[in-house]
């Protein structure tokens, strides 16, 4: 198990906290680019493969790049003009501004994402209870809530084969596509809520949420997650100094 697995949920969640808050106060390419870069870099402690940590975050990278293209085009001009073609003006603010928005979406949500695969449910539901004293029923809701995410998407999987095997939504007009996929979107919602019906009914069974509770596991904090804090504070510093030193500290209220 890596440092990063073994880490308290809650260690991980306060190391993202001033990382998250230097980013949103500014939007420069420098503290971006910083948070980015040390991202990638501690992938190994993650334990996270290169390959599978941007298969399941290939959609938050496109989603950076159009942002970026498009405050690009919107941008306000300064300096030289690197693009003109007819009402497209691109110029060099525009493009830092482009490219700092970017940076800014993936800076943001790649650690989320690290955290979200290094984190066991259970561990995280472990913490909200004991350290941060969270009522038991809330927490046990999300952390079967947060159980059937998996589920969902085989069923979802699941329901675009039957509906192909008869014959539905397998081609034809672009309204016949999204008529069919808005009617597998209304079934998976009927088995979500049927399958939460009864989860609910089956907690309730077996006395959730009555008397006091106790746990299996202990949720503790060790060195690890002294320096996993340490380090989301130290990171959100240097991403500052950085961004101060290089001039391209800019407040998003300035």
């Amino acid at each position: 198990m890596t440092p990063l697995e073994r880490a308290n949920p809650l260690a991980k969640v306060a190391a993202l906290l001033p990382i998250t808050a230097v980013l949103v106060m500014t939007m420069d390419w420098a503290s971006s680019g910083l948070v980015l870069v040390t991202a990638v870099a501690l992938l190994p402690l993650s334990g996270i493969r290169p390959g599978e940590f941007f298969r399941r975050a290939w959609v938050l990278a496109a989603a950076a790049l159009v942002a970026a293209w498009g405050t690009a085009l919107v941008g306000d001009d300064a300096g030289r003009t690197l693009l003109e073609a007819g009402p497209v003006t691109i110029s060099e603010g525009s493009l830092l501004a482009g490219l700092a928005t970017g940076l800014r979406i993936l800076a943001v949500a790649l650690p989320g994402v690290m955290i979200f695969i290094t984190t066991d449910p259970t561990d995280l539901a472990d913490a909200l209870a004991q350290r941060l004293k969270l009522p038991a029923r809330f927490v046990l809701g999300a952390l079967a809530a947060f159980r059937l995410l998996g589920v969902l998407t085989e069923e979802w999987r699941t329901l675009g084969q039957a509906r192909r095997a008869r014959g539905v939504g397998a081609g034809g007009h672009p309204v016949r596509r999204t008529t069919s996929w808005l009617g597998q979107v209304f079934g998976l919602m009927v088995q979500a809520i049927r399958r939460a019906t009864r989860l609910a009914v089956t907690m309730e069974a077996r006395g959730f949420g009555t008397g006091e509770r106790t746990w299996a596991r202990e949720s503790s904090f060790g060195a690890v997650d002294v320096w996993v804090v340490l380090g989301g504070c130290a990171l959100a510093g240097l991403a500052v100094g950085l961004s101060v030193a290089t001039g391209a500290w800019n407040l998003v209220w300035a």
